[in-house]
């Protein structure tokens, strides 16, 4: 079972982060559907929106999903912290399916390079905040604590 860290005492810097995030993706997706309303859903042309090439459905999809991330955000329970990963993983692989089909015709999200690493970013990021966000009752805390001094953890530190 993986392990992450309970009550981290950088968690809520790690919330704004994510939150942040969320209000970027959130901003990105109204600017995008207010520059590509009226077109198809899945357009193929230049249409940029906060340094960002997209069309109508991406625009959709990030009004979404920056909404999702800033409900996770805003939650002091283990919701952000399931969201984050999940977001996190969401955005790598879709920053790299996306990649792979950059310059043909299975570019249904109107995705250009920098999208690709923009994303990745987002995906990076979200990833490390939702590893270390993770909330849990005191007792927890401090049995993790007891285990990083165990006297066998500080035979393996020398």
């Amino acid at each position: 079972m993986p392990h992450f860290p309970v009550n981290h005492p950088a968690r809520p810097l790690y919330r704004v982060l994510s939150g942040l995030i969320g209000v970027y993706i959130l901003v990105f997706g109204v600017w995008g559907v207010a520059e590509t309303i009226g077109e198809p859903l899945f357009a193929r042309n230049s249409t940029w929106a906060l340094g960002l090439r997209t069309n109508l459905a991406f625009s959709l999809a990030s009004v979404i999903f920056g909404i999702v991330l800033i409900i996770g955000a805003s939650r002091r329970t283990n919701l952000g912290h399931y969201m984050n990963l999940t977001a996190g993983a969401v955005f790598l692989v879709t920053s790299i399916l996306m990649m792979s089909v950059l310059q043909t015709e299975a570019n249904f999200l109107n995705f250009s390079m920098s999208t690709v690493i923009v994303s990745m970013l987002f995906g990076l990021i979200l990833l490390g905040t939702g590893l270390y966000d993770k909330v849990g009752p005191p007792e927890h805390a401090e049995a993790e604590l007891d285990r990083r001094k165990h006297p066998v953890a500080d035979a393996h530190r020398r």
